[in-house]
């Protein structure tokens, strides 16, 4: 990563020939970001790369206009254009009654100390012997007979905040990564698949031995898939495919969604959404969490708490505009890039596990489906229908048989809420994350 310039002294000066040039309020954000990553395709190195980036951004308010706009120019001729900029923007834009900073009292004081950066900037060879032992293992597979590649990545990013209400903090991550993808191939019909890791400390990546044969094994069980009949069906879905079940809940109770009307969650606040016992959580302080944060994109502390407690929706996830709109307080969900204004999202959000494991999930489906891959997001969240591409493997008399593609699973996502039931099986791999999840009385569509 380059030297560091993110100090709160440069924003602050920004900040402050904003508010000298006109402006009523003002942050700034500044990202620092280095990556480097090499890929190996078919025995050989394919290529290396690195990158390094500077990004700034500034958002200024006139009243209740607001502006944004971005540089990764640092010179004090660039930053001076750009308050000029930003200025004659909020100017031109109408008003936004909810737009706005935190107010002075509501911002984060006590600033937790993750420990996001390990410290660790790996060479670019001992990256490219990690994409040769995943890719390596994969090609030893019987049945894989072409690879799209393993890859496997470092970076390390530094984000400072500073606005005029007085905030001000950093926060440095890490991230170390490893992927392969191959193809599988028999009697002329090939099927792709494959496996990945991401986490912050290097010293928890998988052995690369292991993503690349599990990449080769999911490759070949796909094989020679079959169709099935349009029918009514329980449905099981793979963990690397049920966290989509927490993100479409966070996208359905995000406070601009709610404030709009747009959600067909907008009345549902206090009331059982999932069956009793189903709890969700938001983590944002998780130790070695891929999307953990001491402070939102406003500022705000972070803190943990249940989305579903019980089966009962507990909040909105609010940022503080969406929430002056809905009359409440923030919950410091605000993400934000530094060309965009801020946003709610979830940080750590998982799927409580359940009491079952998934075998015995499984074990009590006569006929049904277990979906490894989904695909499209036909998702309406005003009326919650809910259609998507998947395939995967057909259950039969509590196992898994064969593969299965080219089939739509559709429902209601009211209706598969409440028809959940969670496997014991949760892991921490994406960031929202959930266990194997049994939805029963789906609909799915084939031939």
């Amino acid at each position: 990563m380059p030297d560091s310039v993110a100090t709160p002294d440069l924003l602050a000066d920004l900040i402050a020939r904003a508010r000298k040039a006109g402006a009523d309020a003002a942050d700034a954000m500044l990202v620092e970001s280095a990556g480097l990553s090499a890929t190996r395709r078919l025995g050989k190195l394919e290529k290396v790369e690195r990158a390094e980036g500077l990004d700034l951004g500034l958002r200024v308010f006139i009243g209740r206009r607001q502006a944004i706009v971005a540089t990764g120019d640092l010179t004090s001729a660039s930053l001076e254009r750009l308050v000029e900029n930003a200025l004659a923007i909020a100017r031109a834009v109408p008003e936004d009654r909810y737009a706005g900073l935190a107010d002075a009292d509501q911002i984060a004081r006590d600033l937790p100390e993750l420990d996001l950066d390990d410290g660790q900037e790996p060479s670019a060879e001992a990256l490219a012997d990690l994409a040769a032992a995943a890719e390596d293992a994969a090609l030893a597979h019987p049945r894989i007979t072409n690879s799209e590649g393993a890859e496997a990545g470092w970076s390390r990013s530094r984000t400072t905040l500073v606005a005029s209400n007085g905030f001000a903090g950093s926060t440095a991550r890490s991230s170390h990564s490893l992927s392969a993808a191959v193809i599988a191939s028999a009697n002329g019909a090939m099927e792709r698949d494959y496996d990945f890791a991401t986490v912050i400390r290097a010293q928890d990546l998988p052995d690369p031995a292991a993503v690349g044969r599990r990449a080769a094994e999911r490759a070949a069980r796909r094989l020679n898939p079959r169709k099935v009949k349009s029918q009514s069906l329980p449905v099981v879905l793979d963990p690397r495919v049920a966290g989509g079940i927490v993100r479409h809940l966070a996208s359905a109770i995000s406070g601009p969604a709610v404030a709009r009307g747009t959600t067909f969650l907008k009345d549902k606040l206090g009331e059982r959404i999932f069956p009793a016992g189903v709890t969700i959580v938001d983590q944002p302080l998780r130790p070695n969490g891929l999307r953990s944060r001491a402070f939102d994109a406003e500022g705000i502390a972070a803190a943990p708490r249940k989305l579903i407690d019980d089966g009962v929706l507990t909040t909105w996830l609010l940022d503080c505009a969406a929430a002056r709109q809905l009359g409440l307080e923030t919950t410091g969900h605000a993400a934000r890039g530094v060309s965009s204004p801020p946003a709610p999202a979830p940080s750590n959000a998982w799927f409580e596990p359940g009491a079952i494991s998934p075998e015995d999930l499984i074990a009590e489906i006569k006929e049904g489906i277990y979906v490894v891959e989904m695909l499209g997001m036909g998702i309406n969240y005003v009326t919650g229908d809910y259609s998507r591409g998947a395939a995967g493997f057909w259950i039969q008399d509590g196992a898994l048989g064969w593969p299965v593609s080219e089939i739509t699973i559709a429902g209601n996502l009211t209706e598969m809420f409440q028809r959940l039931t969670a496997a014991d099986d949760l892991e921490f791999r994406y960031g929202i994350d959930a266990p194997t999840l049994r939805i029963d009385g789906m609909t799915v569509a084939g031939q």
